[in-house]
């Protein structure tokens, strides 16, 4: 399994403001970046907050990009996969519609009546992992069993920062935009706890001027 957690933050870190509103922090080349990333992945992974912020439907937006998919023998749409420890996703959310397959990433702790009513939407897989929060480990072993190899992360910070906390992050790339949006409760790239010591170590592969931003491409030390 390769993991490419991809990005879009302020000049200042930010992925959005402190009402954590979604922000057009990059412009139309680097969503093409994007919907290209999307389209070369086997599933897009995101977090419940992003789910309840943002409604996002996580598929490939160009035409002659979900054709060649087709034709290569894969779905139109990579898989959609939510971690939500809480079974927080609305049953009406957008990707939990019938565009792809979606894995649900609930725990133990998650209320049994809204797990199946997730459940009950099409095209819509529920793996349990963990006790209190979603066992990330397990929940990626689960996807990769299921032959879900090349995952893209798009968010949020506190899955994001989960992922580095647990080996799981294999690439970075971030944009980074020609904006401060500034704030203190301001989400960052990783939010959650925050490493106090053994910090993950990033190993540069490319540097690409996008718009009047910049992509940065990390690898992840493997020795770290």
């Amino acid at each position: 399994m390769h993991v490419v957690v991809n990005a879009a933050i302020s000049a200042d870190g930010k992925l959005s403001s402190r009402r954590r509103e979604q922000l057009a922090i990059s412009g139309e080349d680097d969503f093409d970046r994007v919907d290209r990333l999307r389209a070369d992945s086997d599933a897009i992974v995101v977090g419940v907050g992003t789910v309840l912020a943002d409604d996002p439907s996580l598929t490939v937006k160009d035409a002659d990009r979900r054709k060649r998919r087709r034709e290569g023998g894969e779905p139109e749409n990579p898989a959609r996969v939510v971690v939500d420890s809480k079974a927080r996703t609305p049953p009406d959310a957008e990707i939990v519609d019938d565009a792809a397959t979606t894995y649900v990433c609930v725990s133990e702790s998650a209320p049994v009546d809204r797990r199946m009513e997730l459940a009950d939407r099409p095209d819509t897989q529920l793996v349990t992992a963990g006790d209190g929060r979603v066992d990330l480990l397990r929940a990626f072993a689960t996807l990769q069993a299921d032959g879900l190899e090349r995952i893209m992360v798009e968010g949020g910070g506190e899955l994001i920062f989960s992922l580095f906390e647990v080996g799981l992050v294999d690439e970075l790339r971030a944009f980074v935009g020609p904006t401060v949006i500034g704030g203190r409760d301001a989400p960052t790239l990783a939010d959650g706890e925050g490493f106090v010591e053994e910090f993950p170590t990033l190993a540069l592969e490319g540097v690409e001027r996008i718009d009047d931003g910049v992509l940065l491409t990390w690898r992840v030390d493997e020795g770290q």
